[in-house]
């Protein structure tokens, strides 16, 4: 590869867009509502990025995005990340996700246990909000501690977790309902 390239490709979930640079995929962009969103989304966070026919390794990653988009079982296991200018905490949550078996979800908690840092749930999910390399460190199966699907990455466009999971045959998450949320705090009726 020479100097940093980006392409727009089609899954069945809409345009995505990924940028790579020499050391590998250096992002991945979900769909906005409308291509020109995306392909703003990409030049503002790759500036120097042009684009261009993408390299093997790159078509690799594309194919494995667009297969596990269209719900089948796409490897990304291979699909080597440039990590540079990412804080070494970060690199290891990311580490840890992409060991998430496909259809399984995890909560933060869970992630900081596997990093031995239990207090560190705040910055697990601080990284999982930087998360540069979507579906390819999938950020989308660490739920919150009740296993509600919660908004996606600044990259994730307008994807929902809740989407992407079942696109996977993630087993079926609930959302907190207004009854949920109201009851813990609404005052017994007293008797009469």
């Amino acid at each position: 590869m020479a100097g940093r390239g980006y392409t727009i490709f089609d899954t069945a979930i809409g345009r995505c867009g990924i940028a790579w640079g020499d050391a590998g995929v250096a992002g991945v962009q979900l769909p906005e509502l409308r291509e020109i969103e995306t392909r703003k989304r990409l030049f503002q966070l790759y500036p120097d990025a042009r684009e261009t026919r993408p390299p093997e390794e790159i078509e690799v990653a594309i194919e494995g995005i667009a297969t596990m988009m269209r719900g089948g079982d796409g490897d990304l296991t291979g699909v080597a990340l440039d990590m540079s200018g990412i804080p070494a905490f970060n690199q290891r949550v990311y580490q840890i996700v992409r060991s998430i078996p496909r259809g399984e979800t995890r909560t933060y908690d869970e992630v900081a246990s596997a990093l031995r840092a239990s207090g560190a749930v705040y910055s697990v999910a601080q990284a999982l909000g930087r998360n540069p390399f979507m579906i390819i460190v999938p950020c989308h199966r660490v739920l919150e501690a009740g296993h509600y699907p919660d908004r996606i990455s600044a990259n994730g466009g307008s994807i929902s977790k809740r989407r992407l999971l079942s696109i996977e045959g993630a087993q079926p998450t609930t959302s907190k309902t207004l009854f949920d949320v109201l009851l813990p705090v609404a005052r017994p009726r007293p008797h009469a």
